[in-house]
């Protein structure tokens, strides 16, 4: 409690991958575990092996430094509890599945680099919000102005030489999409 107020477990999906996030970056910063071995998706996919089946998923929980981990997560727990309202836990967790997938597939197959990190994530929940108010029949003038501005910023920057996998954010940005258009009407 603070003062007279109770803190409450507000957002459980949102809370839970946070707090996931947050232990796995500690424990790799106390060198407790290695990684690269079990949360970063490889371009070198072995079918026999199974840490490469594991990070399929784990990669988007393990972040690169505190600068990676703190933007992810302050936009995940910023959008996260209203998305979680609105399209319940079930349904949110599902979308988080799906994106963490197609942008592993996505690498997999086109790609092929090594990723990390949960920014697929959130420009799936960045696109996903801009319908929170979407009535049948209508696009949101609000999707098409974040889907110029987040998405756009992302191909522009793809041209780039970095270590940051504008794909992912891209195909967030796109399963987001997707989502809001069948779940938003």
């Amino acid at each position: 409690m603070i003062g007279k107020h109770k803190i409450t477990f507000n957002a459980p999906f949102t809370l839970w991958f946070s707090f996931i996030c947050i232990s796995i970056f500690f424990i790799e910063m106390s060198g407790v575990l290695a990684v690269e071995q079990y949360f970063v998706l490889q371009p070198e996919f072995e079918m026999a092996n199974w840490k490469n089946w594991l990070t399929l998923f784990t990669y988007s929980v393990a972040h690169a430094d505190l600068a990676h981990l703190l933007g992810n997560l302050s936009f995940i727990l910023l959008l996260g509890p209203m998305l979680e309202q609105k399209y319940g836990v079930k349904n949110l967790s599902v979308m988080v599945l799906i994106t963490i997938i197609v942008t592993a597939l996505a690498d997999l197959f086109f790609f092929k680099q090594a990723v990390l990190g949960s920014s697929g994530i959130v420009f799936m929940l960045v696109m996903l919000t801009s319908f929170a108010n979407m009535k049948k029949n209508t696009i949101p003038l609000t999707f098409l102005l974040v889907a110029f501005l987040f998405l756009g910023k992302e191909v522009l920057e793809s041209y780039k030489e970095d270590n940051v996998a504008q794909f992912a954010h891209i195909i967030g940005g796109v399963c987001g999409s997707i989502f809001g258009f069948r779940l938003g009407k």
